[in-house]
């Protein structure tokens, strides 16, 4: 009888516990982290759901964070680097959450789609690295508050949702690494300062884009048509990514006067003369035009670039005396210029150690301290003379 009713008592205990922590939080955000906890588990190696004990408070849980009675931000999983991240889905009952503002996912292998239903308040949505499919749910289209987003490297896919550009707080938009199509939904007007949407299989045209962006990244599609109209609207750029598409037509001479540390439209279709309005705003900075089909002369105003590639195009003429003398100071780092209809190039000392010089297959010989070019094999030291001959015919005729 004395055990009988020890193990009453120790029940009533338990279940007092049990009733006093869910007291602390509200019974709806109670119901919802037990329901994420059941829907998702630890990956070998990783112990982030150790200490998820229900009968201890759930605000004190790795991850989690309350206000007053409120859960207002869980970050799952161990963020350090090389934690093996989780698994399984993510729940329906998320929505439930309703005073949450911030969540975020570490890398790992939940899959599945993303809820139909999120909580109303998210400001902060960050689930990349993971396995999550499908298309992007009107879900997220209707998070008035939300800032950031980030699907990354996902397996999503389907069209862009033109109200998810809309969104009126937006900020960070980050979707790169999946699987999504169709076109860039014209009325883009959310305040975007971050858009990256590399490695989908976009198509179509570019459209215009907030001025507010400052950080662009579109490269690793299939987009086509010129962006020479909508790139002169986005004079806060700092980084530009349209490599590796199908952008056609000319360079604007006023985007090399924007303040762009990082400039990448290599592997495009880009065409005609590069006439930058004035010299590059920023000092050191990377300038990739490889892999176009320019023309005209090398244009003296690229010298302040630490890194400038301009190889395979169809530059001809002398390099720039300026180019020269940076690349010989050791103030700019690489210089590609392969595979162009280059003339002349003099240069009269040896090139810094750690310096980059490429000037193969043009219409004159490389000087002895261009080193062999990375891009390349085993290329050619000189373009035939019959090639340049014919682009000097070209250029007379023209």
């Amino acid at each position: 009888m004395q055990a009988t009713d020890a193990k009453l008592q120790l029940l009533l205990l338990l279940l007092l516990q049990v009733f006093v922590v869910s007291a602390t939080l509200h019974p709806a955000d109670y119901l919802a982290l037990q329901s994420l906890r059941a829907s998702l588990s630890d990956l070998p190696g990783s112990a982030f759901f150790l200490a998820w004990d229900f009968t201890a408070d759930p605000c004190s849980f790795p991850g989690v964070l309350c206000s007053a009675d409120r859960v207002v931000a869980i970050s799952l999983g161990d963020p350090r680097a090389r934690s093996p991240g989780l698994t399984g889905r993510l729940p329906s009952s998320l929505f439930r959450l309703s005073a949450l503002a911030e969540l975020s996912l570490v890398p790992g292998l939940v899959a599945g789609p993303i809820p139909a239903a999120l909580p109303p308040g998210l400001r902060f949505l960050a689930l990349a690295g993971n396995l999550l499919s499908g298309r992007l749910q009107p879900s997220l289209t209707v998070l008035r508050r939300l800032r950031t987003l980030d699907l990354s490297a996902n397996r999503l896919s389907g069209p862009l949702p033109a109200s998810l550009l809309r969104l009126p707080e937006l900020r960070t938009l980050i979707l790169s690494g999946n699987r999504l199509s169709g076109s860039i939904p014209v009325g883009v007007s959310a305040p975007l300062l971050r858009l990256d949407l590399h490695a989908n299989v976009l198509t179509g045209f570019l459209p215009f884009l907030p001025y507010s962006l400052m950080y662009l990244s579109l490269a690793s599609n299939q987009l086509s048509g010129r962006v020479d109209r909508v790139l002169l609207r986005l004079s806060q750029l700092r980084f530009l990514d349209l490599s590796v598409n199908q952008f056609s037509g000319p360079l604007p001479g006023d985007l090399f006067a924007f303040a762009i540390s990082t400039l990448q439209l290599q592997r495009n279709q880009f065409c005609g003369p590069v006439r930058p309005s004035g010299p590059l705003a920023v000092d050191g900075a990377t300038i990739d035009l490889s892999y176009n089909r320019l023309t005209g002369a090398v244009p003296a105003e690229l010298a302040p670039a630490g890194r400038l590639y301009l190889d395979f195009n169809r530059f001809t003429g002398r390099v720039p005396v300026v180019l020269v003398d940076r690349l010989v100071a050791g103030q700019m780092r690489l210089l590609y210029l392969q595979h162009n209809f280059l003339t002349g190039f003099d240069i009269g000392a040896a090139v810094p150690a750690g310096t980059s010089l490429c000037l193969e297959y043009n219409c004159v010989a490389p000087p002895p301290s261009s080193r062999s070019c990375a891009r390349d094999a085993v290329p050619p030291r000189m373009r035939p003379p019959e090639q340049c001959a014919a682009i000097r015919k070209k250029k007379k005729s023209n």
